[in-house]
């Protein structure tokens, strides 16, 4: 119910305003804003489904 509140308020300021622009954050977007919770989160669901996880950082590589 919330959330289909949020869209229809979101749709009215479109609709009421020609002005107000609409972005696409994109898919990524809540995955780039904080690293860290995905990080969290994914570790914790593959230690739900019962794996051991370390979690060792890439090089940098300069081909990236």
């Amino acid at each position: 119910m919330a959330v289909g509140h949020s869209i229809l308020v979101i749709v009215y300021h479109l609709l009421t305003d020609p002005d107000c622009p609409y972005v696409d954050l994109g898919a990524t977007y809540f995955d780039q804003r904080d690293p860290g919770a995905v990080q969290r989160r994914l570790i914790h669901r593959l230690e739900a489904l019962g794996y051991h996880v370390q979690v060792t950082p890439l090089a940098e590589s300069s081909a990236a």
